[in-house]
């Protein structure tokens, strides 16, 4: 039997939310910048859901909302920066905080 995950956001909250079987698994906060741009601060799984892939899934979900919504993020989170090396997110634009910035925050033993 497959757990059930779904992401949705939770706009009252700031923040992207992972659910497995309708228990909350993890979160990826967001805080609007103005004129369309959005800073992503932190992503946490929860521990008792760690090695599942909930992190991709929630970053996947989360950036491919935010590019349907023509909004421009700033990654400051490590695990985001991370995650948008590795993967193309059609349509999403992104405003690197600094080049060096985003080189240091996409080290891979940072955790999620």
């Amino acid at each position: 039997m497959t757990d059930e995950v779904t992401v949705t956001r939770n706009d009252e909250a700031h923040r992207y939310e992972v659910h497995v079987d309708g228990e909350l698994g993890g979160v990826l906060q967001f805080r609007p910048a103005g004129e369309g741009r959005v800073v992503l601060p932190h992503t946490e799984i929860d521990s008792a859901f760690k090695g599942k892939g909930l992190g991709s899934t929630l970053a996947s979900e989360a950036l491919a909302d935010l590019a349907r919504r023509g909004e421009t993020i700033i990654p400051t989170c490590p695990f985001v920066a991370r995650y948008l090396h590795e993967h193309d997110v059609p349509g999403l634009v992104i405003d690197w905080p600094n080049d060096q910035d985003a080189a240091d925050s996409a080290d891979p033993g940072e955790p999620a």
